[in-house]
């Protein structure tokens, strides 16, 4: 028996060209080989922190264009596949040259773990039904090309059974920590053994690469709702600890796999984690100092801050996926509100930038929600934005009672957002022009070709409210001949309250709209500088969602779980009309 063992993982994160990452967690130090059967290898030392031990192992030498199935080795010991008659995990990658290569993109958000289901009777898990139905498929080809988590992988507020469990045997915790919610770093982990290592889940994610973004249950719920909200939690005695932990954990688990392998190496928290002999003072100076500078005050102190940029980015033949962090870098100042820091707002407009076909972008919060609730966001910030002391107050109890705390709730960014999107949709240049990218470097925007045509299409994939649709973007300037859609799908495992559904349907209805867009001239907001219309939805049930690009087409389709756990269609629509 090998000294160390496969805790969770294997997970394939990126495949980028003739590399591939592959993530893990073990039981104990040790150094970590994955081989393939065609001969790509790659072998890295674990790092340590907390007591648990880590490896993102780059494979090398893939060949273009197969699937080849690979074996993770533990001090030389072979500790995966296990052994059984289970699909062998494989690493397919795209062709040399896959500019005219179709591109598919599964996604959803909100998975409680599968053990939830005994709390809340939650219907089957729409991930796991997607590995099984994904599994029984032996065409490799089949196999999309990446899995975009967007947000409540895991639920640090809303534990199961057994996380409760382990909680309440747990002698030394921090004074006024709830007793059914993680707070320390190792109380983290166990909420990510228990959701990934479910034997469907995991095949699926050593399979299928993914890339991951959080939304605020990764920390509790809503995170970073407000200024007054973030004082509220700082003034906790055990906040210190759960918001350095929840960090560190995001980026051990979920960020670090975001980067390709060259960025990997050009990031300096894993060049000083891996430089550690223990890593746990580095990540949690990292927790604490992350969070210090998102919540610093719009002004010269808040540009001098060296943030992290949780966001990133990657291109798919003529795909662009850029994924937006929408809770950590807020700025939260009254009056000044922005889903994007200033920073991260022309990073933004820089990777809009570029030569690709279609742009999708990952936002764990939907841009376009109904009307009706959009209104009445846009109309609670201005009132908790006022002057008038008891209004200020009596519109932050309702942003908090209500989660009133998505784009619409921070305007200037929604309004931005559009007009951004306006802009790369009519062909006008959206930043500052970039050097071409050189092979290898994903993610890296190239500049558009002189006279080359606006994007075939645009699409903003959000998760969060636990009910999946489908909406277009509607812009009055006739230049914008790119379409732009929303594209919900929640939950993974999870769902909606019953007394939620109606209000979420009433939502689209052209007579509430108009009361709530009356409601919001109450506080002087001007009509908002689009028009947007559902196409398909809304969908209470677990769901997952594929984005298929092939050339200038684009079509999505939702699947949602059955009683029996098996998935079945419940929308589809083409993006396009190429």
């Amino acid at each position: 028996m090998p000294a160390a063992d496969l805790l969770v993982g294997p997970l394939l994160r990126r495949v980028v060209g003739t590399q591939a990452t592959i993530w893990v967690e073990t039981s104990a130090p040790a150094t970590v080989t994955v081989r393939t059967a065609d001969g790509a290898t790659g072998t890295a030392p674990t790092f340590s922190a907390y007591q648990h031990h880590y490896a993102l192992v780059v494979v090398s030498g893939l060949t273009p264009n197969t699937a080849s199935s690979y074996e993770v080795l533990l001090d030389g010991e072979p500790v995966w596949p296990l052994p059984g008659p289970d699909r062998p995990s494989v690493i397919r990658t795209r062709a040399a040259d896959d500019r005219d290569q179709p591109v598919r993109l599964v996604f959803g958000s909100c998975r409680e773990s599968t053990q939830h289901a005994t709390a809340h009777r939650l219907p089957p898990d729409a991930l796991d039904a997607y590995a099984r139905g994904l599994a029984a498929t032996p065409d490799p080809a089949e196999l999309p090309d990446l899995l975009v988590l967007l947000g409540d992988q895991v639920y640090a507020d809303e534990t199961s059974p057994t996380v409760r469990r382990l909680l309440r045997r747990r002698r030394r915790r921090p004074v006024g920590a709830p007793v059914d919610q993680v707070v320390s770093f190792d109380e983290y982990t166990k909420l990510y053994l228990e959701s990934w290592r479910a034997p469907e889940t995991r095949w699926l994610l050593s399979t299928v690469p993914s890339v991951m973004i959080f939304d605020d249950h990764e920390i509790v719920d809503d995170w970073n709702t407000s200024a007054a909200w973030r004082a509220d939690a700082r003034a906790q005695p055990w906040w210190s600890e759960r918001i350095s932990s929840g960090l560190a954990s995001y980026w051990v688990y979920q960020h670090l796999g975001n980067l390709a392998p060259k960025e990997v190496v050009a990031d300096p928290l894993y060049a000083k984690v891996t430089a550690a002999a223990d890593a746990t003072d580095v990540l949690r100076d990292f927790g604490h100092q992350v969070d210090r500078e998102s919540g610093l005050a719009h002004g010269p102190e808040q540009r001098r801050a060296v943030r992290y940029r949780w966001s990133f980015a990657l291109d798919l033949g003529r795909t662009r996926l850029v994924m937006l962090d929408n809770r950590c870098s807020r700025v939260l100042e009254p009056g000044r509100r922005a889903m994007l820091p200033p920073s991260e707002w022309s990073w933004l407009v820089d990777q809009a930038h570029g030569s690709y076909d279609h742009l999708v972008l990952g936002s764990s919060l939907p841009w376009l929600l109904p009307p009706g609730v959009h209104h009445v966001e846009a109309w609670n910030e201005v009132l908790a934005d006022s002057h008038r002391r008891w209004v200020a107050n009596a519109a932050e109890k309702l942003r908090r009672a209500v989660d009133l705390e998505h784009w619409a709730a921070f305007r200037r960014s929604f309004d931005a957002l559009g007009a951004l999107l306006a802009r790369v949709g009519g062909g006008t240049p959206a930043g500052t022009p970039r050097p071409r990218r050189e092979p290898g470097q994903p993610g890296q925007p190239a500049e558009r070709d002189p006279g080359a045509p606006p994007p075939a299409s645009i699409s903003v994939l959000s998760g969060d409210v636990h009910h999946s649709y489908v909406a277009r973007a509607r812009f009055a300037d006739p230049a914008v001949v790119t379409p732009v859609h929303q594209l919900t799908c929640s939950p993974l495992h999870n769902q909606v309250p019953a007394e939620m559904r109606l209000p979420l349907r009433l939502g689209w209805s052209p007579a509430l709209a108009m009361a709530a867009r009356a409601l919001s001239r109450t506080a002087g907001i001007r009509r908002p500088p689009l028009r947007w219309t559902k196409l398909a939805g809304p969908y209470f049930g677990n769901a997952i969602g594929t984005l298929r690009h092939d050339g200038r087409t684009a079509e999505v389709t939702i699947a949602g779980t059955t009683s029996t756990g098996a998935l079945q269609e419940v929308m589809r629509h083409q993006l396009t009309s190429d």
